[in-house]
């Protein structure tokens, strides 16, 4: 399998070339030149898979360059963390399917993927004598669950950029609290959208990103892509296990696309029909339901919200659908994107009829996500975190009589205790892992949205060794 970048200004290159670089060196966003295809009798044969043999059967089909065993090796040991066997459980409410993608280290759906990314990186490090220093900006999750997939590692370093005070309480507390020698935190005077794009400034600094062995844990990184399509697939079979259907509906809260982008390659995957629609839900950060339901893709001022994950207006994942949109012309793709960086905007309007082929959208509101987890809650005595809240609340707008709704539940509701209080009257119980975070030694350093500084920091606490590629 070859990957290529969307602006295809480099030369086609392996699975662990494009994990290792993450940012193409163009500028553009790694993809594989072709989307492999799953048919019904394959799809049948998978009913009865576990969790990590079918996320072998499907990885394997687009890494060719790590040996089987290998492979198995490294999926088996990254969700042998997650607190259930399942690794991904649903929870059926009527015609409501709950995806519950919180059960690893971190409580967040981003675990999905880190644990995976994380023994990826240690072991092609240690292939190849490298060294590593990761970077990457969060909005809230992500930064907790790349560090607990790195933590402690002997070849990484890791920084992570997170915008003060616009995450909750306990996602910073869940990254502050790793002191590992390894471990960097810096809180920046800005927005996510801020930090983002100093880590995409930085990675496109070519001399920069190669004297310090950069590497990415954004889902810039193709690897976490991947490893999201897996459950995807892995709910398609779990539900057509208990019902007789011909499609899925899948509602999908998001702010940075790569997690409906993962459910568009499933369903470029997968038998046809097998996914209905993708649903994609916004919180008041409404960029991506503005692009779905009339072609704007523009940028506005960033709204702190309750689900700070989504709080975020250029999305990093949306180039790589971009790509797709205009027909995989890197070229076109490219002028897109450099007229978005001048501009703030693109108007897709002529596009809207492929676009809306491809997905629904929906906003929700703060007093929606409120009364959303309290309705919910009265009704079935599930408690929601605010993110899934979105993509519910959007969901049951577009519920179709006789296909199943799969909501993906992003996060853990103790993650975000004090809209939950708000909403149901009570704190949602805290698992043991989070309970003592509030008392124990933390590290971060506060500085300005500055490349420069951020530069000279990674220089002078970065890892240095052997180039791994």
């Amino acid at each position: 399998m070859q990957y290529i970048s969307t602006r295809g200004g480099i030369p086609a290159i392996s699975f662990t070339k494009a994990v290792m670089m993450g940012l193409a060196e163009d500028g553009g966003l790694l993809l594989p030149r072709t989307v492999p295809r799953i048919d019904t009798e394959t799809l049948n044969a998978w009913q009865d898979l576990s969790y990590t043999e079918l996320a072998f059967e499907i990885m394997s089909r687009f890494i060719d360059d790590i040996p089987a065993s290998d492979l198995r090796k490294l999926i088996n040991r990254s969700y042998a963390s997650f607190d259930c066997k399942e690794v991904v459980p649903l929870i059926h409410h009527d015609n409501l399917h709950i995806m519950e993608l919180f059960h690893g280290p971190t409580f967040a759906f981003k675990d999905i993927a880190l644990q995976f990314l994380g023994n990826l990186f240690e072991y092609l490090l240690e292939r190849d004598q490298g060294v590593m220093n990761i970077l990457g900006a969060t909005s809230g999750d992500t930064g907790s669950a790349a560090i607990y997939g790195v933590r402690g590692k002997e070849r990484i370093n890791i920084f992570i950029l997170h915008p003060h005070l616009r995450v909750s309480p306990i996602q910073e507390q869940q990254m502050t609290t790793v002191t590992d020698d390894n471990v960097f935190n810096i809180a920046i005077r800005g927005t996510f959208d801020d930090g983002q794009a100093i880590v995409k400034s930085i990675f496109n600094d070519i001399d920069f990103k190669s004297r310090f062995h950069l590497g990415a844990i954004n889902s810039i990184n193709w690897a976490r892509i991947l490893a999201q399509v897996v459950y995807y697939v892995h709910s398609c079979l779990h539900v057509s296990r208990h019902e007789s259907h011909k499609a899925l509906d899948f509602a999908v809260p998001t702010g940075n696309f790569g997690d409906i982008f993962a459910g568009f390659i499933a369903k470029r995957m997968l038998p046809c029909g097998t996914i209905h629609k993708l649903i994609l839900a916004t919180n008041s950060n409404d960029i991506l339901s503005r692009f779905v339901t009339n072609g704007d893709y523009s940028l506005r001022q960033v709204t702190p919200t309750s689900s700070p994950s989504m709080d975020i207006q250029a999305a990093s994942n949306f180039e790589r659908y971009l790509y797709y949109l205009l027909d995989q012309e890197p070229d076109r793709t490219r002028e897109a994107m450099e007229q978005f960086g001048k501009t703030g905007k693109l108007d897709l309007s002529p596009y809207l009829d492929q676009i809306r082929r491809d997905f629904i959208a929906g906003t929700a509101t703060e007093k929606n996500v409120l009364q959303t987890i309290g309705t919910f809650y009265q009704q079935h005595g599930y408690v929601l975190d605010p993110h899934t809240a979105v993509g519910i609340f959007v969901a049951q707008a577009h519920r179709k009589e006789g296909v199943p709704m799969i909501c993906l539940a992003t996060a853990h509701p103790a993650k975000f205790g004090e809209t939950v209080h708000a909403a149901i009257g009570r704190d949602p119980e805290l698992p043991k892992a989070l309970g003592d975070l509030a008392g124990r030694k933390s590290r971060c350093e506060l500085m300005s949205a500055d490349r420069g500084l951020i530069q000279d920091f990674i220089s002078s606490h970065a890892r240095h060794g052997q180039d791994p590629s």
